[in-house]
C-alpha cells in the first residue's frame, strides 16, 4: 500500500504555520487511503530530508503545500527528497499545469510519485470560492459582491503571479460574483489600492496563501487599511474608503484543502476515489462537486 507525503513550509517563528498541515493530514490519515501519512517541512522537524526514510512503503506519492511552481517546489523538495532523474521539464508545465513526476530516491529506492503544489490545482478554485462563502455566512454569496484574490507576488518568479490569476479568471468565468480581481503584495496591482479597484460595495478577500501568519495576520489587514494595529484586531466585514470588506484570512486553513491534496495524488494515479468521498462530505465538497 502507498504512503502519502505532505511537504510544507513551516516556520521556526510561527508555531500556527504547521496547523493546516497536521489537520490536513489527520482528515486524510482517518480515510485509511495510504499506509501512512506524514508531514515534513523546509523549517520545522519532521524534514523534507528524512522523511522518506521514515516509511516502510516502496511507493509514495508526494503532495507539496505550497501555492505556486518555483524554488521550493522545482528545486528545493526534489533535492532533499534526492529524487533521481527529476528536471522541472518532467512537469511539462506552464506555470500553472504541473500534474506529477515519477521518480526514485537515490538513497531509499523508493517510487516517489512528485505532485504539482495544490496551489495552481483547478479544485483550488472550488477552496477560495468557499472561503468566501465562510467569511460571509452565505453559501449563495456572489451577487452584488466584488472578490479579490490576494497572493504574494514577486518579480522573481513570475509564476507567483500566475497561480493567482489562473484561479481568478475561473472564478470570474462562472459569472458568480459581479467582479473579479487578481491582487498582491509585492507587485502590481497592489491590495493596499483595493477599493480602487472594485465598484461593488462589499468586496470579499481571500488570501491565497497556506497558512496564517505575519503576512496574512499583519501586513494585508494594515495594509487595506482594515486596522491601524493589527495587535487590536479589525471588523468582519471593516468599512474602507465607503465600502465593506469582508477578509477571510489564508484559503489553506479551509478544511476543503484536504480534498485538493488527494486529488493531486489521484491524478498522479493513487487509488483514492473511495477517501475523497469520505473527505467531501465531511468538508461539505460533496456539495461543490454537484454544482
Amino acid at each position: 500500500m502507498p504512503a502519502l507525503v505532505i511537504a510544507a513550509h513551516g516556520s521556526h517563528l510561527n508555531p500556527d504555520s504547521s496547523t493546516p498541515t497536521f489537520e490536513h493530514a489527520d482528515t486524510i490519515r482517518e480515510t485509511g487511503a495510504f499506509d501512512a501519512v506524514r508531514e515534513a517541512f523546509w523549517k520545522e522537524e519532521p524534514h523534507f530530508r528524512e522523511v522518506l526514510r521514515t516509511l516502510d512503503s516502496d511507493e509514495v506519492f508526494v503532495v507539496p503545500l505550497f501555492v505556486s511552481e518555483g524554488y521550493f517546489t522545482e528545486e528545493v523538495i526534489p533535492r532533499e527528497l534526492r529524487l533521481e532523474e527529476w528536471g522541472p521539464e518532467l512537469w511539462d508545465s506552464d506555470g500553472t499545469s504541473a500534474t506529477h513526476a515519477t521518480c526514485t530516491a537515490s538513497d531509499t529506492g523508493q517510487t516517489v510519485h512528485y505532485c504539482g503544489p495544490v496551489g495552481t490545482h483547478r479544485a483550488m478554485s472550488d477552496v477560495i470560492v468557499r472561503r468566501a462563502e465562510s467569511v460571509t455566512d452565505d453559501p449563495d454569496v456572489g451577487a452584488g459582491f466584488g472578490l479579490a484574490v490576494v497572493g504574494h507576488g514577486t518579480e522573481r518568479n513570475e509564476n507567483s503571479a500566475k497561480a493567482i490569476e489562473y484561479h481568478a479568471d475561473r472564478i470570474r468565468e462562472r459569472d458568480r460574483f459581479d467582479e473579479v480581481r487578481a491582487l498582491f503584495m509585492d507587485e502590481d496591482p497592489e491590495v493596499d489600492d483595493v477599493t480602487d479597484f472594485f465598484e461593488s460595495d462589499d468586496i470579499v478577500v481571500v488570501p491565497l496563501f497556506i497558512a496564517d501568519g505575519y503576512h496574512t495576520q499583519e501586513d494585508i489587514p494594515e495594509d487595506m487599511g482594515l486596522t491601524e494595529d493589527y495587535r487590536t484586531g479589525w471588523e468582519t466585514p471593516a468599512e474602507v474608503d465607503g465600502k465593506r470588506i469582508w477578509y477571510s484570512g489564508a484559503v489553506g486553513t479551509e478544511p476543503l484543502l484536504a480534498d485538493v491534496i488527494l486529488e493531486r495524488a489521484a491524478d498522479a494515479g493513487a487509488d483514492v476515489e473511495d477517501a475523497l468521498e469520505m473527505v467531501r462530505k465531511r468538508t461539505g465538497g460533496a456539495a461543490l462537486i454537484e454544482q
